[in-house]
């Protein structure tokens, strides 16, 4: 992703203090690799391995190194934990991790049970739920805007009425169209078709730009586990349009 949405997505999770310290890391590793290119670091896109539901371990609990890490690696590096020291750090972490969130006995359970790892949709942070639609999208679902500067990831349901910083409860809307859609003048039917209320029209006396949408479909995700879910959706429909 871009240097600047990573920043605007986690802050300082980044592992900086500011955008400016994050910005100049990267420069110096660019130059130092020769990958410095750009005329502007924040220009430039990054890899990005996004952890949304960290365990930290005291100093007293952590996990021996796997006998091939070397601390400096930056171009990547995979490790079979089905075997060998990787099989070891892999026990180890859960252990740890099921003593310290009781939450996490399970899928060790499941290890345990079935040998091999297992991938589970795991519960994503606000700054994971943006990164997350914004690549499932690529641009608005309603007008088709690609400026990613001017995107935004909207709830459907919002996080503090209960739902959830999941896909299926996502939707790629461009800014002015996020906040109508919050304020219920606008909506997407379980059917995937955008509609607007005629609220907008008798509160604001406009609303031209977005009844050319009205009635089209949306554009949603090509993975069936990224669209927003029917039920959600509906949920909008009755409890936020001002239909």
């Amino acid at each position: 992703m871009a240097v600047w949405l990573a920043w605007e997505s986690f802050g300082d999770k980044n592992g900086t203090d500011t955008f400016a310290e994050m910005a100049a890391r990267i420069e110096a590793i660019r130059r130092r690799t020769g990958s410095a290119l750009l005329a502007r670091p924040q220009d430039c896109e990054v890899g990005c391995i996004m952890i949304s539901q960290p365990v930290f371990f005291p100093r007293d609990d952590w996990v021996a190194d796997h006998a091939d890490w070397r601390p400096r690696t930056q171009s990547g590096k995979t490790i079979d934990v089905s075997s060998g020291d990787g099989r070891r750090v892999l026990a180890e972490c859960l252990e740890r991790a099921a003593r310290l969130r009781p939450e996490a006995e399970p899928l060790a359970a499941e290890l345990r049970r079935y040998g091999a790892p297992q991938v589970v949709q795991p519960r994503l942070g606000q700054g994971t739920f943006r990164i997350a639609v914004t690549s499932a999208y690529g641009a608005c679902a309603v007008s088709g805007e690609h400026s990613l500067p001017a995107l935004e990831a909207a709830h459907v349901r919002p996080y503090a009425d209960g739902g959830a910083h999941a896909p299926p409860n996502g939707l790629l809307l461009r800014a002015d169209i996020h906040r109508l859609y919050d304020a219920g003048y606008v909506t997407v039917t379980p059917d995937y078709r955008f509609r607007v209320s005629h609220d907008l029209a008798d509160d604001f006396h406009n609303g031209r730009e977005y009844e050319r949408f009205a009635g089209r479909a949306i554009a949603v995700p090509h993975a069936l586990t990224d669209q927003p879910d029917p039920e959600l959706l509906d949920w909008h429909v009755m409890e936020v349009f001002r239909g």
